[in-house]
């Protein structure tokens, strides 16, 4: 019999917690390296497609 020490519950409610907390501090990492200029594009000119209001139009080299 356990009296006053911590349930399956409790542990459960403690890591459910701690992983929301892990993903908001991932998702603010990535926000402040995007908003200090830390990432970079990883695409080159290449992969711009020509577009006429949003829209990509037919392939013009093809």
């Amino acid at each position: 019999m356990r009296i006053g020490g911590e349930t399956n519950i409790n542990h459960s409610k403690v890591g459910a917690v701690m992983e929301f907390l892990v993903l908001v501090l991932f998702l603010a990492v990535l926000a402040v390296a995007a908003a200090t200029g830390v990432t970079a594009d990883s695409r080159d000119s290449a992969d711009w497609k020509p577009t006429d209001a949003g829209r990509r139009g037919p392939c013009r080299t093809c």
